[in-house]
């Protein structure tokens, strides 16, 4: 890869980055080239009632929801995330991508061989994953798909 591909590569990605930052509360909306493709399944495994309930209380249960983001390759990436909630808590985790641009792959590679440390243990409310090893575009995709399962989830 050229030195002037690198900096392309970098640029673009750090105003991902700042216009994600400076939306604020917005950040779930992706940017206009960015279409986001979320959906969701729940396999609750609690017969509570779901949605419009406060922040916080979520049914125990296995969530599955997507989320997409656009790297520089401009092929859209998927990550699929299944979560186990136990008591607001997450116990268990499985992250799987796309992987449709070899760049993206290896970025996804490692974020999904380190995502695990920041979210098993943790409370669903205080799940915000930022950059996991080296990778902040997969953390995008991921993060869409938390705030899926959040509204799946919500009792």
């Amino acid at each position: 890869m050229t030195p002037s591909r690198k900096t392309l590569l970098f640029t673009a990605a750090s105003l991902t980055l700042v216009s994600t930052a400076c939306a604020g509360q917005a950040a779930e909306e992706a940017p206009a080239a960015q279409e986001p493709a979320t959906s969701a399944s729940a396999a609750p495994q609690s017969a509570a009632p779901q949605g419009g309930a406060a922040a916080g209380s979520y049914a125990d249960g296995e969530y599955t929801a997507s989320g997409s983001y656009t790297p520089p390759s401009n092929q859209t990436e998927e990550v699929d995330v299944t979560m186990t909630l136990e008591g607001n808590t997450v116990t268990a985790l499985e992250v799987t991508t796309s992987g449709n641009h070899p760049t993206s792959k290896a970025y996804q590679r490692e974020f999904t061989s380190g995502v695990q440390e920041q979210v098993i243990g943790k409370s669903l409310d205080e799940l915000d994953v930022d950059k996991v090893a080296g990778s902040s575009l997969t953390s995008q995709g991921f993060n869409k798909a938390l705030e899926t399962i959040r509204a799946e989830a919500a009792n």
